[in-house]
């Protein structure tokens, strides 16, 4: 995205990592097609190496993708998926559906971006964010793929009704989760890589654990932020 003001994104390395992690990349799959409707029009803002958008194009939805990284898009391109490298490239209410998943946290000025999203989506029409939380979390992890910052709900809340939204959800997830980003920030390394064996174990152990746990703390904290919204 030039919105991220980066044409090559550093954090390919992780994303390649946690594309291993099958529970945590099937909750994310779930909470993207949970708010899909078959006649959308969808775009997946800051679609990395396609994890999602291009399931979405295999089964048949209308689904394009902003992504800046020139590989990236190139990537998601020739799966067949219309690409965009901006938002200032896609005429306004366009779409029905967008969704951003680990990306508003690269973005500088936020609320501007969401203001944006909010210009391409249709009347009536749903914004599906999920983000990285709490700054005491922030690490070397967070550093390494270029975050600006880690949100608490109040905030992201704020953001969203400041760009014209209404928030339907607004929830943390993975409770244990912040726990283990705790450990890592005071006892990980520090070059902001995933450690591939420990992601494994996390995801298939511990993150299904997490996401029961959620039922019951899912207001009070969590590793990440899952937001919905309408225009």
């Amino acid at each position: 995205m030039s919105e991220l003001g980066d044409n090559e994104y550093s954090g390919t390395e992780n994303l390649e990592v946690m594309s291993e992690a099958i529970n945590y990349n099937a909750y994310l799959t779930h909470l993207v097609f949970a708010h899909v409707k078959a006649t959308d029009s969808i775009l997946d803002f800051g679609a990395g190496i396609g994890t999602f958008s291009i399931p979405l194009k295999k089964k048949g939805f209308d689904v394009s993708a902003v992504e800046s990284d020139l590989k990236q898009l190139k990537r998601i391109s020739e799966s067949g998926v219309t690409s965009f490298s901006s938002l200032e490239e896609i005429p306004d209410e366009t779409f029905d559906y967008i969704f951003s998943l680990n990306v508003l946290e690269h973005i500088d000025d936020d609320v501007s971006l969401l203001k944006m999203c909010r210009d391409k989506i249709k009347p009536g029409g749903r914004l599906l964010i999920y983000v990285p939380a709490f700054q005491v979390l922030y690490s070397s992890m967070d550093k390494k793929v270029g975050h600006f910052r880690r949100y608490t709900r109040s905030e992201l809340l704020s953001k969203v009704n400041a760009a014209g939204f209404h928030v339907i959800k607004n929830e943390y997830v993975d409770c244990l989760g912040f726990f283990a980003s705790l450990f890592f920030k005071f006892f990980g390394n520090d070059d902001g890589r995933i450690n591939r064996k420990a992601l494994i174990v996390y995801d298939r152990y511990f993150f299904p654990l997490s996401r029961v746990a959620d039922i019951f703390l899912n207001r009070l904290l969590g590793k990440n932020i899952f937001l919905l919204a309408v225009s």
